[in-house]
């Protein structure tokens, strides 16, 4: 080669490496914008309106007015105090729970397993209404047994939360408990160490940060949650319904804002010890041997009866739900009926219609966004990728009341290019999309860890751009990734209710605020059978779907046969 081609070269390798990181610039920039748009500009506008005053002057005036008031210190003591008990208790069932199912030999495990996942096919307030149907006022024990249970206020919250918040925490720990290092076992044994004594010198330590990443979790879930309390809450003050109350009754989006913002500092913290806990649960478990219980009936017996209580009171406040949607007069006339299915109010079955294609919509176009902020994430290496990532994971601590009164803020505003948005299906989506964006760029992020870097790398060294070797090589191996995602949002957009309650209007309104509301009016009958047909449409959606995965892998290993 001569001398005066090198000059050449290393202009135009110094042009090829301009034009590389022009280009992850602009792919950047096309991922955070959204990011952007739908998460911190929403955001921004509560702070705003918190200290912002009539005269345009920034205050803290709403803030000290606010926690001056009496009222606002009850109710922020009844917030912290249901979310820490219903928070011990959710951790402390679900660990006994991911126990039996992780370290015993109690049989039936995919039925407990199964009954356990129950409430997340469920709207939240799901829970509530089967708590009011067997506990409360007019509840089938009072009604039969003569007792006089008063269930509204904090132990309905506490008993409902609990109830909404085991299979999330049961999730968490059934992780870390199934990620024992068998070794460790085997050496307390041959040191002559007991079953307890195992259990407190093995099991507890070793699995400590799952315990602790299920408390953080519950406790965001639990201090943020809607739909338990506007039920069950009676006159016990929250501050989930606090806002609600500001906003949706007295226009107060001030001191609603101020809410919003004092609701964000405890999520946020929960959330961000939660993923610094989880890292490091993540590094343990990966050195450990797998560990397989023996059969002991002296423990397993009583697991048993564990799971048997526990399942019962899962399917019992699941189920009184779909009897009573059955029946006249729950609990004075329980015979059957399906008048309550005829939904003869405002709209009638028009909002399960606004669900399905809001979820169905929130699905792709979740889908979409979290595969490829994580697909950006994965391939960027500027200092762009550390605030795509942190922008991407953001949402998990944003409770969904303070993102939807963010949404409200932020875009009902003439003056916006992007006002049309507002009161339509398409802002439910895109509320609903961002609401839920860490976990599903999560799970994208695991799908992508998983590709054989190697197989890129024989793409590009056959002459494969970027762009051929994301459609041919990275989705192909991602899509059970983008699929799981794909259901993720469809499941939550069809039961969600905290991040949408301040953006329905009689023609956009969801059917689990539907049921919220039908509630609200006295009509719980419509609401159960509401109720029910979610649970079973969501149902009917994922068997569905996963019947033709199924057919389509078979096909597909037909096809490679022949």
């Amino acid at each position: 080669m001569s001398t005066e081609r090198l000059p050449l070269i290393a202009s135009l390798q110094t042009r090829w490496q301009l034009g590389k990181k022009q280009t992850e610039f602009l792919v950047a920039v096309v991922a955070i914008l959204p990011l952007a748009l739908f998460v911190l500009y929403p955001l921004w506008t509560i702070l705003r309106e918190s200290v912002l005053r009539p005269d345009g002057r920034w205050s803290l005036d709403y803030y000290a007015r606010y926690m001056q008031d009496s009222h606002f210190r009850e109710t922020l003591f009844n917030t912290l105090n249901v979310s820490i008990w219903a928070t011990l208790a959710t951790t402390a069932i679900a660990f006994g729970y991911a126990y039996a199912l992780r370290r015993t030999k109690v049989p039936g495990k995919m039925l407990w397993h199964s009954v356990m996942l129950l409430p997340l096919f469920a709207p939240s307030l799901i829970q509530a209404l089967g708590v009011q149907f067997i506990l409360g006022r007019n509840g089938i024990v009072n009604r039969y047994l003569g007792t006089d249970i008063d269930i509204y206020g904090f132990w309905g919250i506490l008993l409902a939360n609990v109830l909404y918040g085991l299979p999330h925490a049961y999730l968490v720990l059934s992780v870390s408990l199934g990620a024992a290092d068998a070794r460790l076992y085997e050496a307390a044994k041959l040191l002559g160490a007991g079953g307890f004594k195992r259990f407190l010198s093995v099991t507890l330590p070793t699995a400590r940060y799952g315990v602790l990443s299920a408390i953080f979790l519950g406790f965001a879930i639990n201090i943020s949650e809607f739909g338990n309390p506007m039920v069950l809450g009676g006159d016990y003050n929250v501050l989930a319904t606090e806002i609600y109350n500001q906003v949706a009754g007295q226009a107060n989006f001030h001191l609603g804002a101020v809410i919003g913002v004092l609701l964000l500092f405890p999520v946020l913290l929960s959330v961000a010890a939660e993923k610094w806990i989880g890292r490091r649960q993540a590094t343990i478990s990966s050195q450990a041997t797998p560990y397989r219980p023996v059969r002991n009936w002296r423990i397993d017996g009583p697991m048993l009866l564990f799971l048997g209580t526990v399942a019962l009171a899962i399917v019992a406040v699941v189920g009184v739900v779909v009897v009573a949607s059955f029946t006249k007069l729950w609990p004075y006339n329980l015979g059957f009926t399906l008048k309550h299915y005829a939904l003869d109010v405002p709209g009638g079955y028009g909002a399960l219609w606004v669900s399905l294609k809001m979820s169905l919509a929130t699905a792709v176009i979740g889908m979409v966004v979290a595969t490829f902020a994580a697909m950006v994430v994965h391939k960027l290496s500027s200092r762009l990728r550390q605030v795509l990532y942190l922008l991407s994971v953001v949402p998990a601590a944003v409770p969904g009341m303070v993102l939807g009164l963010g949404y409200v803020l932020a875009f009902n505003n003439p003056s916006l290019p992007v006002y049309w948005l507002y009161g339509t299906v398409a802002l439910l989506s895109l509320c609903t999309v961002y609401h839920y964006h860490a976990q599903a760029f999560l799970i994208a992020t695991t799908g992508l860890k998983q590709v054989d870097s190697r197989l890129q790398e024989a793409s590009h060294t056959l002459g494969g751009g970027a762009l051929h070797t994301a459609r041919h090589v990275t989705l192909p191996l991602i899509r059970p990734a983008m699929a799981s995602i794909g259901m993720f949002y469809f499941m939550h957009s069809m039961v969600t209710i905290s991040a949408l309650i301040f953006l329905v209007s009689p023609e956009v309104t969801p059917a689990a605020v539907s049921i919220l509301l039908l509630n609200d009016a006295g009509n719980w009958p419509q609401a159960a059978a509401f109720a029910t047909i979610i649970m079973f449409t969501i149902a009917a959606v994922v068997l569905g779907i996963k019947a033709l995965a199924h057919g389509a892998a078979l096909l597909h290993k037909r096809q490679n046969h022949s």
